[in-house]
């Protein structure tokens, strides 16, 4: 018995030892993760309120403006520059939510984060990708609509041309992020492919004569069309002068004033004589 005793006080004694050991390990780690905590939240305003400045200053916002996606982003309540900051905000707490769980070790929560956290700049860059393609895109429609404004092709071309510009920009930010890239990528292939293979066929082999002579009709077309626009706005032009001039030469026509009647002493008007009776 006493033996036994003293096994179990041994035991007892062992495990408050373990279990006061286990809070004193504790007790600092969680000290450190708050600290660790609200140092990434102070950093993260502050990189928040800098990127935000950042992007408005270089003039992201006008950049997006400029292209389609201003439209969209009219009918939010945040615009590009605050987006793009507001991922680094949330990149910068998520990083900071991964170090603090670390601390307790390997855990599936690390993991997760972890994941998430290498996603965000792909985000953040397919973002830049579609806005710098939607300005490209809106730019070369400005400059075709007025290179060919007066075709009644031109318009088609240009909004096809702003099309494909933007489309070529959202696969590549899809591609960024890794989304749907089983469909996207061969897309882009067969796009360019198409592309090369008909400036390869066309500029080096048979196709150069129908080309030719296709784009000559087409030239031709052009300029019949702008001569016709620009002889219409001269006569135009013309018309609105002369009838400007002649205005201009007609001398201002006074309308002399009705005489009024004479008025009777009294107040009273002229008098007619009544049907039937005549003057005494």
């Amino acid at each position: 018995m006493p033996g036994t005793l003293a096994v179990r006080q041994a035991d007892i004694g062992s495990t408050l030892m373990d279990m006061w050991r286990t809070v004193l390990l504790f007790v600092p780690r969680a000290i450190a993760f708050v600290a660790i905590l609200i140092v990434g939240w102070i950093v993260a305003r502050f990189v928040l309120k800098i990127v935000d400045k950042a992007l408005e200053r270089v003039g992201f916002d006008r950049a997006v403006q400029r292209g389609g996606v201003g439209r969209a982003m009219e009918r939010t309540r945040y615009d590009a520059s605050d987006i793009l900051a507001k991922l680094a905000y949330y990149a910068i707490l998520l990083f900071t939510l991964q170090f603090a769980f670390g601390i307790w070790g390997p855990n599936a929560i690390s993991d997760l984060i972890r994941g998430v956290v290498s996603w965000l700049p792909r985000a953040f860059v397919a973002i830049v990708i579609v806005v710098v393609a939607a300005a490209i895109a809106s730019a070369v429609r400005d400059l075709i609509t007025g290179a060919l404004g007066g075709l009644t092709y031109g318009r088609l071309l240009a909004n096809l041309a702003s099309v494909f510009i933007i489309a070529l920009g959202v696969i590549a930010a899809l591609n960024q992020v890794g989304i749907a890239t089983t469909v996207t990528t061969p897309v882009l292939i067969a796009v360019l492919a198409t592309v090369a293979g008909i400036l390869i066929v066309g500029v080096g082999g048979g196709l150069v004569r129908p080309m030719q002579q296709r784009w000559e009709g087409w030239l031709q077309r052009a300029a019949n069309e702008s001569q016709t626009i620009r002889e219409r706005n001269q006569a135009y032009s013309a018309g609105r002068g002369d009838v400007e001039r002649q205005m201009a030469d007609r001398p201002t026509q006074v309308l002399p004033r009705a005489e009024e009647p004479a008025r009777m002493p009294g107040g009273g008007g002229a008098r007619h004589d009544q049907p039937g009776t005549g003057n005494r």
